[in-house]
């Protein structure tokens, strides 16, 4: 038992000589050739970042790691929600940083966050820009176009270690063009193995994953590693395509950060997007014989890789329930239900919640109007009411049918859609 815990003691006793402790004590918890820093990841893009962040986040469990994870849904400490809401923002960041669990930390960084009051951390060990694509939000903040808006989202990229890694989307021109302002090295990714930014990487003998018939191929150079898309279950056995994309982002991370292939697969084959890992990402759910599919989609990409990831499943009749977020321009809103048009039967609209300045109605007028030349749709509704729309929907599916809801009140309407599950079990 020590009567005089401290450091006092040793270095300026009494009588004798002083010891280093201090220094011994630094040496131990930071040998020589550590930086003293915990792994970070940082993630930006339009679409797909949450469910890119939660399968990094699994890769670090999986390698022994206690992960702290900003997102919209909330901050995560070693698997435990410590904070709600959108959280995707600098101080989140920080608030994961100083706590004393953390041994590496996956941020989701909001636009938002970086315009206001820029970043949370110095730099980071892996940037990846999932895509841009058409864009998102445009139109607020003074960022009109989608050169502005990357110009915000490439922020993670410019603050890449030098020893660091830049993951970016080869197949999204934006993207791949933000290789010039990365200060480290670059992975690309795409599905296409002919990807023209993609194959000359390769060429080059740099780092590359995409699709090769049925596995994602991380190659360098002559070298290459086969993850079956079999082996990866948030592809639905290679069969959503910007599941693929996300899988691909993170895998290229994994690697990014010198972890072994097994710790990248098995993070990977444990790894399901249900409503309890990713909350409103492509969760899918049997009722009576029909099948649901709820997802928080929100733009015309969410919405185009939607369709696409549908059309891979099998279906009698497709039904779609929708809103519109009130805070995006008319034609983002009107393009949703144009894209949708094409490709549903049955299509219900609903106001959601928080119309985000619109008039009341204004938002259903603008999603009808998308509807107007839709060549697939016969059956058009609006309702006002989230859950009354969700119950409608699921009133009229029969056996072999399939639903897509876009929720606007994830929890809630992930609870009410598990709530009406077990009263038909």
């Amino acid at each position: 038992c020590n009567a005089a815990p401290g450091l006092r003691m040793h270095l300026d006793p009494s009588f004798g000589k002083g010891r280093a402790v201090g220094e011994a004590i630094v040496g131990m918890m930071f040998p020589d050739g550590d930086n003293a820093r915990i792994p970070v990841v940082a993630i930006a893009g339009t679409n797909g970042k949450t469910t890119t962040s939660r399968l990094i986040g699994r890769i670090f469990e999986s390698n022994g790691l206690r992960v702290g994870m900003t997102s919209t849904d909330g901050v995560y400490i070693d698997g435990k929600r410590t904070d709600s809401g959108d959280c995707s923002g600098p101080k989140s960041a920080r608030n994961v940083l100083l706590h004393p669990d953390v041994d590496a930390a996956v941020f989701e960084t909001a636009r938002g966050g970086v315009l206001r009051e820029g970043l949370g951390f110095d730099m980071c060990d892996v940037a990846v820009i999932t895509n841009i694509g058409l864009g998102d939000h445009l139109g607020l903040n003074f960022i009109t176009t989608v050169d502005e808006l990357a110009v915000v989202k490439r922020v993670i990229v410019e603050n890449v270690a030098p020893n660091g890694t830049a993951v970016l989307n080869a197949a999204d021109p934006v993207v791949a063009a933000m290789a010039h302002h990365c200060h480290g090295n670059i992975i690309f990714f795409a599905r296409d193995r002919m990807n023209p930014v993609l194959a000359t990487h390769r060429a080059q003998g740099k780092r590359v994953v995409h699709v090769e018939r049925d596995a994602i191929i991380c190659g360098e150079g002559r070298k290459k590693h086969r993850i079956p898309l079999a082996n990866v279950p948030l592809t639905r056995n290679g069969t959503i395509g910007f599941q693929i994309e996300n899988a691909m982002a993170a895998a290229a991370t994994g690697w990014a950060l010198g972890y072994s292939w097994e710790v990248i697969e098995r993070a990977m084959a444990n790894f399901v997007s249900d409503a309890n890992s990713t909350p409103g990402r492509f969760n899918v759910f049997d009722y009576k014989g029909a099948t649901l599919i709820a997802d928080y989609g929100h733009n015309p990409d969410a919405i185009q890789a939607l369709v696409s990831a549908v059309e891979n499943m099998p279906a009698v009749r497709r039904s779609v329930v929708i809103s519109g977020a009130g805070d995006r321009r008319d034609e983002d809103i009107r393009q949703q239900t144009e894209i949708l048009g094409d490709a549903f039967d049955d299509v219900i609209l609903y106001q959601d919640a928080c119309q985000r300045g619109r008039e009341d109605g204004e938002v259903i007028a603008l999603l009808r109007a998308g509807l107007t030349n839709a060549s697939r749709t016969k059956q058009i509704d609006a309702i006002d009411g989230e859950f009354i729309a969700i119950d409608n929907a699921l009133s009229r599916l029969q056996p072999g049918d399939l639903c897509l809801i876009l929720i606007d009140q994830v929890e809630e309407a992930l609870a009410h859609i598990a709530k009406r599950i077990a009263e038909a079990a």
